[in-house]
C-alpha cells in the first residue's frame, strides 16, 4: 500500500496565510522551452528552480550595482544568506 500523506485543510490555510505574510509573488513569461532549460540548470546545482532564479537576479543586482547596501559583497561571496 503507498503512503499518500494529504495536507488537512487547516494546514493549507496555515501555509496559505504564512505565505502570504511572507512572500512576495512574481508571474514572468519566457520563450516556450525556457523553463526546461533553467530547470535543468538549477538541478545541476542542486537548487530548486525558484532558488536558481532568485540566485541569478541577486548576482545580476550586484554586478549592476543595484542591490540595496550591504548585498552586494554577501551576494558575491556566496549568497544572499550572508548579507543577513
Amino acid at each position: 500500500m503507498s503512503d499518500t500523506r494529504k495536507y488537512t485543510e487547516a494546514q493549507k490555510r496555515s501555509a496559505k496565510k504564512w505565505d502570504a505574510a511572507n512572500l512576495d509573488r512574481v508571474s514572468i513569461a519566457m520563450p516556450k522551452g525556457k523553463k526546461d532549460d533553467i530547470k535543468a540548470a538549477a538541478a545541476a546545482v542542486g537548487e530548486s528552480m525558484n532558488q536558481y532564479i532568485i540566485n541569478a537576479i541577486d548576482h545580476r543586482m550586484a554586478c549592476d550595482n543595484a542591490a540595496p547596501a550591504g548585498y552586494t559583497e554577501a551576494i558575491m561571496e556566496g549568497g544572499l544568506d550572508n548579507a543577513k
